[in-house]
């Protein structure tokens, strides 16, 4: 039986806030940019380093850093770099002649006091094979430059700047008297990696079952594959029957507004006690979606399982197996909040994020095409401008640098996530929520009115919005690759893709009148409102 009104009420508002969040993450992670050299000797493209480390002889943690715009190229292969004890220059700050022997090893200096081309003539001048900076921050995307006019400069030792968390670890090893030894390499990540089909696969199979789950999942069908859509009343109604959300025209001009308010403040005042907010409303979207989408799969198979009720204060008549079923799925997210920087941690978030999305696109929905065409139109130019335009602006991609966090510790959840396979550099290919729900709507909107006007599959529209959502995805990779790793917005290919097909189709086939001011009524079992 489904949760009192009351209930579902704060439910949908819930669900209402997480779009709002959910929008604003980007499709996929950026490499680090790169700058025109200043200085004819200034001539290297800023690449990422690993830093491999042995302690006392035993393989210690690997780091991250960049290289400098100057200085001797890193390898490529781990095979052809040398492994070389590491020394502390003293003073630390490298910009005099160190008092420590640094002939055959790789300097540690902090950043500041003098330029980081000065720090690396005085490295070099003491015999040292490479030199590493500790940043005076996380963020080492800025890399090292060179500065001034000085044709001259000829530095030949490798510099590589790593984050100060990194570098500070490595300062405390050598306080304790360890021996550190480190090898710096740069492998090259291969150009096209399998976790992206995957990610594509995991996308677009969301966008298809959120879409037919009200007709194939969710209700019970007779011979005809468009019967009412509409749950029997001896079927024990689930969590799932709550109020439906009509988006219109001005909901959806607000929401863009709102959400760039909102990345803007991010930007700005981004902070880890922000993101465990965000952890905390997709815990509890997670656990209400898959809580939704247990129970509705359950009660398909038996009709009688969810027909025992108890009365719960506050909440009303709630069946049995939602009340059992509750905990467990709150377990499930709570045990990935705490886990959520394990390995196997993104199979857990996928299947949280996977449930929330189709719970999502049940409650909320485009009623016709107009809305749909200002709400997808707007999130093209949202996400083009916040990745492309406001760089120009504020210095950076504001929509990267959110969803980046400052750390991989406050990485934004609200995406979903697959392990690269085979890159030394790890990591994971990401698509944001957003760039899945919102195409999701018209695709679902399509199901809809095909089966309000009883089309088949190919005389109908959500086939065709679901292929073109499938190259607008492909589309999004190809400009990944072809821009070197930057992140893209992936509505910049998905929008045309999808609103265009759907658009340029009816126009052909004489439809677009009747799917511009569509009209369905809301099942009589539902209550509908307006966002």
């Amino acid at each position: 039986m489904a949760a009192s009104a009351t209930f579902t009420t704060y439910t949908l508002r819930l669900f209402a806030l997480l779009h709002v969040f959910l929008f604003f993450t980007p499709s996929f992670s950026a490499a680090a940019g790169n700058a025109t050299p200043k200085t004819p000797a200034c001539h290297n493209k800023t690449k990422g380093v690993l830093v491999k480390s042995w302690i006392d002889g035993s393989k210690g943690e690997i780091l991250e850093g960049l290289s400098a715009k100057f200085g001797a190229f890193v390898p490529t292969q781990e095979d052809k770099a040398l492994k070389l004890p590491a020394v502390s220059a003293n003073p630390l700050n490298c910009c005099s002649s160190s008092s420590s022997k640094l002939s055959n090893s790789i300097a540690l200096s902090m950043r500041g006091e003098c330029v980081f081309t000065i720090k690396a003539e005085v490295a070099q001048s003491g015999g040292a094979s490479g030199l590493l900076v500790i940043n005076d921050s996380e963020d080492i995307s800025a890399g090292m430059p060179c500065y001034g006019n000085d044709t001259s400069l000829n530095v030949t030792i490798p510099v590589v700047l790593i984050p100060k968390s990194s570098g500070e670890a490595v300062k405390k090893l050598f306080e304790a008297g360890r021996k550190v030894e480190l090898l710096l390499y740069s492998p090259d990540s291969p150009n096209v990696n399998l976790s992206q089909f995957f990610l594509w696969m995991m996308a677009v199979g969301t966008v298809i079952l959120a879409s037919v789950w009200p007709v194939f999942v969710a209700y019970e069908q007779n011979d005809d594959p468009y019967n009412q859509l509409t749950p029997k009343e001896s079927a024990g109604a689930s969590d799932s029957e709550s109020e439906i959300l009509d988006i219109n025209v001005m909901g959806a001009v607000i929401f863009v507004i709102i959400a760039s308010t909102l990345l803007v403040l991010l930007f700005y005042f981004v902070s880890s006690w922000f993101v465990w907010v965000l952890i905390v409303l997709f815990c509890i979207g997670g656990t209400q979606g898959m809580h939704t989408c247990i129970i509705t799969l359950i009660v398909r198979r038996c009709r009688s399982c969810g027909r025992t009720t108890v009365n719960v204060p506050m909440i009303g008549e709630t069946s049995i197996l939602s009340i059992a079923l509750l905990p467990l799925c709150a377990a499930l997210a709570i045990f990935w909040a705490v886990k959520r920087q394990a390995s196997y941690a993104w199979i857990f978030q996928d299947l949280l994020g996977i449930c929330l999305m189709i719970n999502v696109l049940q409650v909320a929905r485009l009623p016709n095409l107009m809305v749909a065409s200002v709400l997808l139109c707007c999130g093209f130019f949202y996400d083009i401008f916040w990745v492309f335009v406001s760089p120009y602006i504020f210095g950076k991609s504001v929509m990267i640098a959110v969803a980046r966090g400052g750390s991989k510790n406050n990485a934004i959840p609200m995406v979903l996530k697959f392990p690269k396979i085979f890159d030394p550099w790890g990591g994971y290919s990401l698509i944001g929520f957003g760039d899945i729900l919102f195409p999701g709507l018209l695709v679902s909107f399509t199901v809809r009115y095909d089966k309000s006007n009883k089309k088949d599959i190919l005389n109908g529209y959500f086939l065709w919005a679901t292929i073109g959502y499938g190259f607008g995805l492909f589309l999004t990779y190809l400009g990944f690759y072809l821009m070197d790793g930057h992140g893209q917005p992936a509505l910049l290919y998905l929008v045309p893709c999808t609103l265009g097909t759907v658009v340029g189709l009816s126009l052909w086939r004489g439809d677009l009148k009747d799917l511009w001011s569509f009209k369905s009524s809301p099942p009589s079992s539902k209550t509908s409102a307006e966002i």
